[in-house]
């Protein structure tokens, strides 16, 4: 009986105790499993989060030392235009136009690069050759046609130079590539028939260096200040020094001049005395054989 008893007891018990005590168990561990789940998603998480924040801030420096290459780039080329003129003014006095050409000049910020003047019986002219900052080419123009005198002639030239100047100016980067490549390969050269044609090579290269940058300098030059050649030109008028003699002095001076047309007449008469020689002699032999002719 009391065995019975006992075994019931221990029955109950294990029930009661053990089976609840089972479930908590589960129950614990499910929660455990779903807490590390969240944990493992919240790692994930974080770690994308970090990767994100690495390729952000790592994405502006790789786009500035790596572009893309496919993209086209908007380089501006600045246009380069060399203008000229030539302008021929007739002026009433020289003088007063050199002052108003000068004050022109220094309104326009240009300069005298050379100045001629010739002067003879006819007129007088001033022939200068003006460079003008380019932005004040066509204002200087316009002050020269209409405040200085009356324009006899006119023209006014552009010539654009800027495919000439980017082709010297690319032909030259890569000579100068080239000639650093050239002194590297001096540095590493073993004998000395390598070292006299590479210096060699060198040098051709720094000649041509020099040839394309005095090409760009000139252009430079030409482009930043135009040129214009100005002729001032003042007509003389036209009378003889003898106008204001009187008629005797000017017939006196007319007969000289007819006698000295005579003279020259004369002696160019003379210098075809070997013509006036032969035709005589050349008439005479004709009619002597002739004669001789009719005679037999």
């Amino acid at each position: 009986m009391s065995t019975f008893f006992d075994t019931t007891l221990k029955n109950s018990f294990m029930k009661n105790i053990i089976l609840p005590l089972f479930c908590l168990i589960l129950f614990n561990c499910n929660k455990s499993e779903a807490v590390a789940d969240k944990s493992v998603s919240a790692m994930a998480v974080m770690e994308d989060v970090a990767v994100d924040s690495a390729v952000s801030s790592y994405a502006p420096v790789a786009n500035k030392s790596q572009p893309n290459s496919g993209t086209p780039k908007n380089e501006i080329i600045l246009k380069k235009v060399i203008k000229n003129g030539e302008m021929e003014i007739q002026v009433g006095e020289i003088k007063k136009a050199q002052n108003q050409v000068s004050e022109i000049l220094k309104k326009n910020k240009a300069y005298i690069q050379s100045e001629r003047f010739n002067n003879n019986d006819t007129a007088e002219n001033l022939n200068l050759t003006i460079r003008v900052p380019h932005q004040n080419f066509d204002a200087l123009i316009n002050s020269f046609s209409n405040g200085v005198g009356s324009v006899l002639s006119k023209n006014i030239s552009s010539d654009d130079v800027t495919e000439e100047y980017t082709d010297v100016s690319i032909k030259l980067e890569n000579k100068k590539i080239y000639l650093e490549k050239y002194r590297d390969m001096l540095r590493g050269a073993k004998t000395t028939k390598d070292m006299l044609e590479i210096q060699e090579n060198i040098r051709e290269l720094e000649d041509e260096i020099d040839v394309s940058e005095g090409r760009l300098r000139f252009i430079d030059d030409r482009v930043n200040y135009s040129t214009l050649e100005l002729m001032l030109y003042k007509e003389k008028v036209r009378s003889s020094t003898t106008s204001k003699m009187g008629f005797g002095s000017r017939f006196g001076d007319s007969v000289t001049e007819g006698w000295n047309s005579f003279v020259a007449f004369f002696l160019g008469i003379i210098s075809f005395w070997p013509f006036l020689l032969l035709i005589p002699i050349a008439i005479f032999v004709w009619k002597k054989r002739r004669k001789n002719r009719v005679e037999k």
